[in-house]
C-alpha cells in the first residue's frame, strides 16, 4: 500500500474523504484542503479517473522529521531520485509551507531542485532539464512544523479540468466545486435540476455527467503517472475500458434547465455541454431570474445556483433587489423545490426572506463562501410585505428620517432652482452616511466607521440603508451609487474608482454642470460650496476673475455667467481642466476671455504677472502630487498662499478663501500683520441642506485697504 495526498478546496475535504472510501481507499487524515489516504496502485489510478472532488493527487515519497536547523537540500539529497525519474526527463518542483531556514517558497523549491539535479550529475555525469510549464515529472515538498514531506505529482494538471470547457463566464465555478455543491444540496440523479444563474453551465454539466455515470477523467489526454517508472499500462487501459462501458447513453429527455441573461455565457454553456456529450439532457434559455414566468418543470426538484454576489461595496445596491426579486419569483412558481445558493456575502441572503435549512462553508477560489439550503415549503413561500427586509428594526428610523428630509428639502430645492442637493448627512449617528440627490440618481457615501464599531454591525447597518434608499426616494436600485468616504491623502484624493464614463447634466442657480457619479470619489461638483459659487456670480460683473485649485471649474462658470470680463481657471490636473472646458461649453461660454491653465497653482502664481479683481481659492486639505515641487498642507501653508496673492490683486480686489479641513484655524495674526482685512463668511455660505453640520467647510472674505 502506498500513501497518497488528495488536494481539494476548503470545505470539500469530508466529501472527498467519503469519495476515497467509496473506492476502497483507506483515509488516514483529513486537514484543510488535503485528504491523506493509503491505496494500492490500481485504486490510485481509479481515483484519478473517477474523482469528481479532488483537484490533484500526489504520491508521498518520504516524510522526514525536521528541526529548526534542518537543511532541505541535505535531507532531499538522501532520497534516491533515480527511482522516480530518468535523467532524460524534464522536471519541475513546487514548495508549500514555511520553515525557519526557508525565506520563501521559491527558495524552498530551488533548494529541492538543486538536490535532485546535483544527485543526477554526481551519479551519471549529466543532469535533467527543468520545464516549469509542461514537465515530465513534478515534485513537491510540503513543510510543516515537524516534517518535510516529499511528494510526486501523481495525477498531473488539476483534476477539475474535465476537458469540456471551451469558455467560462465572468465568475467561473470550478468543476470539482460544482460537484461538491450538488452533493451538499441533496440532489440525486433523476431529480430535476435548475440553475437560474447558469453562466457557462458548469453546475448543470457536472450533474448531467453524474447522471450518465461518465468518468470525469476520461476526456483527459494523459495523467502524470503514465510517465512514471513502473507504470502499469495494462491495468490502466482496462480501467478506462470499464469506465467507458459503465457510461449510460445520453438519450433525449431534458432533465436539467439553465437560464441566464448573458447570451455570450449561454452560448459557451451550449458549447461546453456539447463537448461533454450531455447537450441533449440540458435546456439553456435566456431568462431573467428576477422575473420568472413559471417553473421549468411540474415535478419539484432542486435549484443549485451561483448568483452574482459582488466583491466591491459598490455592487450592493444592485444585488439587494436582485436577491429580493429572485426570491419573490421563486415563492410564486417554485413551491416544493429546494433552493441551494453559494455566496461570499451571506448578508445578501437576508433579502431572500427565507429561513435556511442548512449551511456549509466553502472556498470559491480566493473567496470564502457560504452554501445555504432553503426548503420552499408552503409556509416558506407565503409572500410577505413588500417593505425592505432589515437586519435591525431600528434601521427604519433612517428610512423615516430620509423621507422627512426629502419632503422638506425637495420643496426648497425646487424654489431655489437646484437639481442636486444633500438629503441626509449622518443625521442619526449610527447610520453614518451621506445621501446626495442628482436629478433622479443618488450617491450614498458611507463614512468609514470608527474602530470602536464592530465591522459586521456596520456592514449590516449599511445593508439596511441601501435597502431603504430606493424605496423611500422612489428610484430603481440601479440609480443608486454607493461609495466609501475615508480620509484621503496625497495622490489618493482624486483617484478613479471606475471607468464607466457616464456624465450627467445638473443645474444650480442658472448654471449647468456635468457630473460623473460613478468614476470618482467626488462627482465633479462640491454641493456644499453652492452658496459661495452664487456669491461669485453675483460679484463678478465687469471683473477679472481668477479661480485657483479650480477642480472642474464650477466656480469659474458662475463667474462667467455673472458677467466677468475675463476668467482664468488654474488646476494641476488635465483631466479636470478638460472637464471645466466642457462645463463652459455646456453653458454656451466661449471666447479668448476664458483661459485655462494646467499648472501647480503656487508655481503659476510665482510666474504670473496678471492682475485680478476677484480671486477664488479653494485648495485641498493636503497634497503631495508628483507634479508639485513640495507637499501642500492647508493649515501650514495658507498664509504663504494668501500672501502670494497680494501682487496679483488690482486696486479694490477681493479674495474668497475656503477649504474643507475639519478644525482649520485661520492665522488671523499673521494675515493682519501682512495687511489683510479678514471677514469670516462661513455661516453665510452654508447651504440649507448642509446646516446640520456647520463645520463642513470654512470660508473667508479677504481685502486690503
Amino acid at each position: 500500500m502506498l500513501e497518497f495526498w488528495a488536494l481539494t478546496s476548503k470545505g470539500v475535504e469530508e466529501l472527498l474523504a467519503d469519495e476515497i472510501r467509496s473506492y476502497q481507499g483507506e483515509v488516514l487524515k483529513v486537514s484543510m484542503g488535503v485528504v491523506r489516504f493509503k491505496a494500492d496502485i490500481k485504486t490510485a489510478y481509479t481515483l484519478c479517473l473517477w474523482s469528481r472532488l479532488a483537484t490533484r493527487i500526489l504520491r508521498l515519497i518520504q516524510s522526514e522529521p525536521v528541526t529548526a536547523e534542518s537543511d532541505l537540500y541535505q535531507i532531499a539529497s538522501q532520497i534516491d531520485w533515480g527511482q522516480l525519474m530518468s535523467v532524460r526527463q524534464t522536471l519541475a518542483v513546487d514548495c508549500v509551507g514555511k520553515h525557519p531556514k526557508i525565506d520563501n517558497t521559491q527558495y524552498g523549491g530551488m533548494r529541492l531542485k538543486d538536490a535532485i539535479v546535483d544527485q543526477f550529475r554526481e551519479e551519471t555525469g549529466d543532469r535533467p532539464d527543468v520545464d516549469r510549464l509542461n514537465p515530465d515529472v513534478r515534485f513537491q515538498v510540503r513543510l510543516d512544523k515537524q516534517h518535510f514531506h516529499f511528494l510526486l505529482d501523481f495525477s498531473g494538471p488539476s483534476l477539475h479540468q474535465r476537458g469540456y470547457r471551451t469558455g467560462q463566464g465572468e465568475a467561473p465555478l470550478k468543476e470539482h466545486l460544482a460537484a461538491a455543491l450538488l452533493k451538499r444540496s441533496g440532489w440525486t440523479a433523476g431529480t430535476p435540476l435548475y440553475d437560474p444563474f447558469c453562466g457557462s453551465g458548469t453546475i448543470l454539466i457536472e450533474a448531467a455527467q453524474i447522471s450518465l455515470n461518465q468518468a470525469p477523467g476520461l476526456a483527459r489526454e494523459s495523467f502524470a503517472f503514465e510517465r512514471a517508472p513502473g507504470f502499469r499500462a495494462a491495468v490502466w487501459q482496462q480501467l478506462k475500458a470499464d469506465a467507458k462501458a459503465q457510461a449510460l447513453p445520453a438519450g433525449d429527455t431534458i432533465q436539467f434547465w439553465g437560464t441566464d441573461t448573458d447570451e455570450r455565457s449561454l452560448s459557451k454553456a451550449r458549447q461546453n455541454a456539447a463537448r461533454a456529450g450531455v447537450a441533449n439532457l440540458i435546456k439553456f434559455d435566456y431568462a431573467d431570474a428576477t422575473a420568472l414566468k413559471g417553473a421549468v418543470t411540474d415535478t419539484p426538484g432542486v435549484i443549485v445556483t451561483n448568483p452574482p454576489y459582488g466583491e466591491r461595496l459598490g455592487d450592493l445596491p444592485a444585488l439587494i433587489p436582485l436577491y429580493s426579486n429572485f426570491s419573490l419569483a421563486l415563492k410564486t412558481h417554485y413551491q416544493g423545490w429546494r433552493l441551494a445558493i453559494i455566496t461570499s456575502n451571506s448578508d445578501l441572503l437576508r433579502a431572500l426572506r427565507l429561513s435556511k435549512a442548512k449551511s456549509y462553508k466553502f472556498s470559491n477560489g480566493p473567496l470564502d463562501c457560504e452554501f445555504t439550503l432553503f426548503d420552499l415549503t408552503e409556509k416558506q413561500v407565503q409572500v410577505s410585505s413588500s417593505a425592505p427586509a432589515l437586519f435591525f428594526s431600528e434601521s427604519s428610523a433612517f428610512g423615516n428620517r430620509l423621507a422627512k428630509n426629502l419632503k422638506a428639502i425637495q420643496k426648497w430645492a425646487k424654489r431655489e432652482g437646484l437639481s442636486c442637493y444633500r438629503l441626509y448627512d449622518a443625521d442619526i449617528p449610527e447610520y453614518n452616511v451621506a445621501v446626495d440627490w442628482y436629478d433622479g440618481e443618488v450617491v450614498v457615501h458611507e463614512y468609514a466607521a470608527p474602530g470602536t464599531v464592530d465591522e459586521q454591525i456596520a456592514q449590516k447597518r449599511l445593508f439596511d440603508v441601501v435597502n431603504q434608499v430606493p424605496t423611500v426616494l422612489g428610484i430603481s436600485p440601479d440609480k443608486m451609487i454607493l461609495k466609501v468616504r475615508e480620509k484621503q491623502k496625497g495622490t489618493n484624493q482624486y483617484q478613479a474608482l471606475a471607468k464607466a464614463g457616464q456624465y450627467k447634466e445638473v443645474s444650480e442657480y442658472g448654471a449647468k454642470f456635468w457630473v460623473n457619479l460613478r468614476d470618482y470619489l467626488d462627482t465633479g461638483l462640491f454641493l456644499d460650496h453652492r452658496i459661495t459659487r452664487r456669491m461669485l456670480q453675483q460679484q463678478a460683473q465687469g471683473k477679472r476673475v481668477l479661480n485657483l485649485f479650480a477642480y472642474t471649474g464650477s466656480a469659474s462658470v458662475h463667474a462667467a455667467i455673472g458677467g466677468a470680463t475675463s476668467v482664468t481657471t488654474v488646476d494641476m490636473s488635465n483631466t479636470y481642466l478638460d472637464w471645466a472646458k466642457r462645463n463652459f461649453m455646456l453653458n454656451g461660454l466661449n471666447g479668448k476671455q476664458y483661459q485655462f491653465e494646467q499648472a501647480d497653482c503656487l508655481q503659476w502664481l510665482a510666474r504670473s504677472r496678471n492682475l485680478f479683481d476677484l480671486i477664488f481659492v479653494d485648495p485641498p486639505t493636503f497634497s503631495n502630487s508628483k507634479r508639485m515641487e513640495d507637499s501642500w498642507d492647508v493649515q501650514r501653508d495658507h498664509v504663504k498662499l494668501l500672501n502670494m496673492l497680494i501682487s496679483k490683486m488690482a486696486p479694490g480686489a477681493k479674495v474668497i478663501f475656503s477649504n474643507n479641513k475639519r478644525r482649520f484655524k485661520l492665522d488671523y495674526a499673521a494675515l493682519e500683520e501682512a495687511g489683510w482685512q479678514v471677514k469670516d463668511i462661513s455661516a453665510a455660505t452654508l447651504p440649507e441642506d448642509f446646516k446640520r453640520n456647520p463645520h463642513i467647510h470654512v470660508c473667508f472674505e479677504l481685502t486690503r485697504p
